[in-house]
């Protein structure tokens, strides 16, 4: 899906461009990640993986608000996943793939499945996320 048909079905909507948002989002994905390894060394792999996929999200919402977008309606966690497919450059789709991946996976962890998360799974969420947020951080540089 494109930004014209995001902006059509009202996912996103188009505002100023936010320097000072996306630096605190960059910032508390950042965090974030801290949080995920923490948790993943107190042996909590469940909450590694969620809160690793928070940082992916607060990423994606931190590109949206350097370029001008943010995300609409209570679909907005898979709004944030379309405009990084949308807008990140195409070596960057098996990343975007990951992270809605992980939308689902931290969805079945916090309403159902809990406790169904491995270390190693929860080790490769933490990585997949700091290869995300760089990848975000690349595309925010570039403007």
């Amino acid at each position: 899906m494109n930004l014209t048909e995001l902006l059509k079905k009202n996912l996103i909507e188009k505002i100023e461009p936010d320097e000072k948002l996306c630096k605190e989002l960059l910032a508390n994905a950042e965090k974030d990640l801290k949080a995920a390894e923490d948790n993943l060394k107190t042996e909590h792999p469940d909450w590694a993986l969620a809160i690793a996929y928070n940082a992916m999200l607060s990423a994606g919402r931190a590109l949206m608000a350097k370029k001008g977008y943010r995300a609409l309606s209570e679909a907005h966690h898979i709004a944030v996943v379309q405009f990084c497919a949308a807008t990140l450059p195409s070596e960057s789709s098996t990343l975007v793939a990951i992270f809605n991946r992980y939308r689902i996976r931290r969805h079945e962890v916090v309403y159902g499945e809990a406790e169904s998360v491995g270390i190693d799974e929860a080790k490769k969420a933490i990585d997949n996320a700091t290869k995300f947020i760089e990848a975000i951080k690349k595309m925010i540089m570039k403007r």
